[in-house]
């Protein structure tokens, strides 16, 4: 009988699959302190449903990734903000002891924040690149320090370097916390993509990333809770994200703040850039001389 398939890419979830596996994918599907749409909680399990009829052969760098073994962990499951954090960080701490390269499904992008932590703590002179439609970086909001608005702010008490692009929306107190050189403003971009080379100088040679779905334009990415207009493009992401595989070692990544709303086509498009991002860190590893097709998730 053929084992049940469970995960990210419909791939089995068994022991020796995690032991087998070179990507781990971590849910964590909390959403307490979002202050709009309610509903990243459930982002996790969109991505992993719609991610099985992904094509596993990526024509961009001939690859197959999914060679490389994806398994996908037990969600973390917490009540408070507090002990998420706590959890998605020790948890990750021990992925990355384990030398499994992880991926982080939110949630809120509140769930970001411990494993930021782990990273820095893991690896020396990280540097986060942060694609978003909003600075998130309030000390506090809404009288806690570990709000969703608050992540980019947590993240600079334990990273020195933190670029931003695809910012539209901020506060004003948030403006004493800001890098002007470091954020990449949508309205100043949206024309050029001669930005990107500049964006990349700007990160140490260890990048972490963190994607909000939300840094897309709403026209493709309208399931998110708190949507901005003039976001980025799909290929305007890719790009940024291709340049910063090609001289960067990224360490790890998380895709948040999907709020399923029905539509299939952005709970796909969020499954298809984790697989276009781990095509491009694992490009030159692992080559396929023909396309693979696998669509059945049965």
């Amino acid at each position: 009988m053929a084992r049940r398939l469970t995960g990210f890419c419909g791939l089995p979830c068994n022991k020796i699959d995690y032991e087998r596996a070179s990507i781990v994918v971590l849910p964590v599907p909390f959403d307490q302190t979002s202050t709009w749409i309610k509903g990243a909680d459930k982002g996790p399990q969109a991505i992993i449903d719609a991610s099985p009829y992904l094509e596993f052969y990526d024509i961009e760098t001939d690859s197959e990734v999914y060679k490389k073994g994806i398994f996908t962990a037990k969600a973390i499951r917490e009540d408070t903000s507090a002990a998420m954090i706590k959890k998605a960080h020790s948890t990750v701490s021990e992925l990355l002891k384990d030398n499994k390269f992880v991926v982080t499904l939110g949630g809120e992008h509140s769930v970001s924040i411990g494993i930021i932590r782990s990273f820095a703590e893991h690896y020396r002179d990280l540097s986060v690149l942060h694609l978003d439609a909003h600075s998130d970086s309030r000390d506090t909001y809404e009288g806690s320090r570990y709000n969703h608005a608050c992540v980019i702010a947590r993240a600079r008490e334990c990273v020195k370097d933190v670029v931003s692009a695809g910012i539209r929306s901020m506060d004003a107190s948030e403006l004493h916390n800001l890098d002007n050189k470091r954020m990449f403003f949508a309205h100043e971009i949206h024309h050029s993509e001669k930005w990107i080379n500049n964006a990349v100088r700007m990160l140490t040679d260890t990048v972490y990333i963190t994607i909000d779905v939300d840094v897309f334009d709403t026209g493709i990415m309208p399931s998110t809770g708190t949507p901005e207009p003039g976001g980025l493009g799909w290929y305007q992401v890719l790009n940024l994200l291709r340049a910063v595989a090609k001289s960067k070692r990224i360490v790890g990544f998380d895709v948040v703040e999907l709020c399923p709303s029905g539509s299939k086509a952005p709970d796909f498009l969020a499954a298809k850039l984790i697989y276009t991002l781990l095509s491009y860190i694992f490009a030159g590893k692992q080559k396929t001389s023909r396309p693979h097709r696998r669509r059945d998730a049965e």
